[in-house]
C-alpha cells in the first residue's frame, strides 16, 4: 500500500511539474521515471541521430497499423566498414515493445541503446571497442499503437508475439492474428531480419512479466540443438553477473508458438533470447530510477553484446597433413557453439571444387584430431584449402567457408600431382630404360 501511494504521489508531482513535451529530449528526471510514449521516443531517437551521425543511422523500417513509424537505430563506428583485421563486424539485433503495456522491456531496449551512445560520446574505451567491431540494430518500440493505448495487443487486437511464421497458431494461444505476419508490425520486423540482418550473431527481444530469460523452444520442452551454447551463457551469467533464471521457454514459462524468439532461431538461425524484466505493467512510470531498476538486466545485455564473437562455432586449423591415402587435421573450436557438418574443401584458383572431405563435427569450446580418407585427392600447384561448416547446429544457421593458410599444409604424399608420376616412379622408369639401352648396346657389340 505504501509503495502504491508513493508511486502515485511521485507520478502526480512529475506529471504536474515536468510533463513530457515533444519538442526536445526530456530531462533526466523524466527519462528515469516516466516510460516512453511514441512521441517522446520519436524525439529521443531523432535527437540522438542528429547529434551523433558518426555512429547512428536512424530509419523507419515500416509503420504500425495506425501509421506510426517503426524506428530502427543502427549503432556502430560507421567510419570503418569492417573490423580492423578486415573481417566482417558482428551483428546484434534487439527489439522491444511487442506488447504495448510491457513498458520495462521497452525501456531496457532504450537503455541498451543509450549506454552505447553515451559511452561513445564520453570516450568509454570498452564501448568504443564494441562499436568498432559490432553493429547494433535496436528497434525500441515495435507496437507503438499498443504502447499509447497501454494494451498488450496491437490495434487489431492481435498478440504480435504470436504472429510470427514459426509453427504459427499451433499452440493454445490467444489472438495470433488471421495468418502469420498478418500485422504490419511483425511483417516489417521479419522483412528487416531477412534483408538487413539475415546472419545476426545475437537476437534479444525485450518483454515484461516474469523476471527470466528464455531461449528456444516455446513449442517443445526439449532443449534446442545448440543447448551447449545456451547452457554456457546461463552458467556464465548466473555465476558472474545475475541469478536471473535462464531456461527453455516451454518449461520456464509456458508453451507458446509463433514467437519472434523461435522465429529468430528456428527460421533465421540466430542465437535468441526473450528477456523478461520483472512485472510492472499498467503503470506509466517507476519510483525507482530506471537506471537502478534495470541495472542488473543491462549488465547481462552488455555481457551478451561484448561476448557476441563467441556465440557461434569458430573453427581454427592448427595443423593439416596430407598423406597417401588419408588426411589428418587438428581442428580447434574457439566458439561456444558446436557444429556437426564441417568438411574440408579443395578448390582451384577460380573457385572450382576439386575435392571435398567427408563431414565431421566439433563440439563447443573443444578440439579434435580428424582423420579422413583422401585416396581420391589429387593436388595441383595453385590449389586452395578451406573449411566449410555451419555456425551453429540448428539447420537454419548460416554456412561459412573459411580459407586457411598454405603454411599449415604438410604434404607427405608420393602422388603429388594427379597427372604426373612421383619422383620415385620417374627414377624407376629411367632405370628400366637405362638397363634396356645398356643391354641393347651389349647385344650390338657382341
Amino acid at each position: 500500500m505504501h509503495r502504491t501511494l508513493t508511486m502515485t504521489l511521485v507520478l502526480v508531482l512529475v506529471a504536474n511539474s515536468m510533463m513530457p513535451t515533444i519538442d526536445a529530449q526530456q530531462p533526466d528526471i523524466i527519462q528515469e521515471h516516466w516510460y516512453h510514449s511514441y512521441a517522446t521516443l520519436t524525439v529521443d531517437v531523432n535527437e540522438w541521430a542528429d547529434n551523433n551521425p558518426d555512429i547512428i543511422n536512424l530509419l523507419s523500417v515500416g509503420q504500425t497499423e495506425l501509421g506510426r513509424e517503426i524506428w530502427m537505430l543502427q549503432i556502430s563506428d560507421w567510419s570503418q566498414e569492417n573490423k580492423s583485421d578486415g573481417s566482417a563486424k558482428d551483428v546484434v539485433y534487439v527489439d522491444g515493445g511487442h506488447h504495448g503495456n510491457e513498458h520495462l522491456g521497452t525501456e531496457l531496449a532504450f537503455l541498451t541503446a543509450e549506454f552505447y551512445i553515451e559511452g561513445w560520446i564520453e570516450g568509454n574505451v570498452q564501448v568504443i571497442e564494441v562499436l568498432r567491431n559490432t553493429e547494433l540494430h535496436i528497434l525500441i518500440m515495435l507496437n507503438a499503437d499498443g504502447n499509447d493505448f497501454d494494451t498488450r495487443w496491437n490495434v487489431n487486437q492481435v498478440d504480435l508475439n504470436r504472429n510470427y511464421g514459426h509453427y504459427w497458431n499451433t499452440c493454445d494461444s490467444t489472438q495470433p492474428g488471421s495468418s502469420a505476419f498478418s500485422e504490419s508490425e511483425t511483417l516489417a520486423n521479419s522483412i528487416y531480419m531477412n534483408t538487413v540482418v539475415p546472419d545476426a550473431d545475437l537476437y534479444v527481444t525485450m518483454h515484461t512479466g516474469v523476471w527470466i530469460m528464455l531461449y528456444p523452444w516455446g513449442k517443445w520442452p526439449e532443449q534446442p540443438s545448440d543447448w551447449e551454447m545456451f547452457h554456457h551463457i546461463r552458467d556464465d551469467v548466473n555465476s558472474n553477473i545475475s541469478d536471473i533464471p535462464i531456461r527453455n521457454a516451454n518449461q520456464g514459462l509456458y508453451p507458446n508458438c509463433g514467437t519472434s524468439r523461435d522465429y529468430g532461431y528456428g527460421v533465421m538461425g540466430y542465437p535468441t533470447f526473450t528477456f523478461e524484466t520483472d512485472d510492472e505493467q499498467f503503470l506509466l512510470g517507476t519510483v525507482e530510477s530506471l537506471s537502478d531498476r534495470l541495472e542488473e538486466e543491462l549488465d547481462v545485455m552488455k555481457y551478451l553484446i561484448e561476448n557476441v564473437w563467441y556465440w557461434r562455432a569458430r573453427l581454427v586449423i592448427e595443423n593439416f597433413k596430407i598423406m597417401d591415402d588419408e588426411l589428418e587435421a587438428h581442428v580447434v573450436n574457439l566458439g561456444h557453439a558446436s557444429t556437426s557438418n564441417a568438411s574440408f574443401h579443395y578448390t582451384d584458383s577460380n573457385g572450382g571444387l576439386l575435392w571435398h572431405s567427408e563431414i565431421f563435427g566439433v563440439n563447443a569450446t573443444n578440439e579434435t584430431i580428424v582423420i579422413i580418407d583422401s585416396t581420391n585427392l589429387s593436388l595441383i600447384d595453385d590449389g586452395i584449402w578451406s573449411i566449410h561448416y555451419q555456425k551453429r547446429v540448428i539447420d537454419s544457421s548460416k554456412w561459412v567457408s573459411e580459407q586457411f593458410s598454405d603454411d599449415l599444409v604438410v604434404v607427405d604424399k608420393e602422388n603429388i600431382g594427379g597427372l604426373l608420376p612421383s619422383p620415385s616412379w620417374i627414377m624407376s622408369i629411367v632405370t628400366i630404360i637405362g638397363v634396356a639401352l645398356i643391354k641393347n648396346e651389349k647385344e650390338y657389340l657382341e
